[in-house]
């Protein structure tokens, strides 16, 4: 079984949310045997910013279902999508 790296896009609920603070709640958030490889806030129109997360993963059914929606529960995050997926 290889290893599967994985971009996923954050987009806040509004242009006043702390990214820095939601990027260590996307952190703690993080499933067990998911490791986070980068975090980079990008900057999208008019003062609103995205959170771009780099994760690397089994590539095993459910991580990535599982890694979405606890992303997904972050405090603050509007929505997550998955930017690229690839094998290593």
């Amino acid at each position: 079984m290889g290893q599967v790296a994985v971009l996923f896009r954050l987009m806040p609920q509004g242009v006043e949310t702390d990214m820095r603070a939601m990027a260590e709640a996307v952190r703690a958030a993080t499933p067990a045997g998911v490791t986070i490889r980068g975090m980079q806030v990008k900057d999208i129109a008019f003062g609103l910013k995205s959170l771009l997360v780099s994760v690397v993963m089994a590539d095993a059914g459910g991580f990535l279902e599982t890694t979405e929606q606890a992303f997904a529960k972050v405090p603050h995050v509007e929505s997550v999508e998955v930017m690229e997926e690839g094998l290593l």
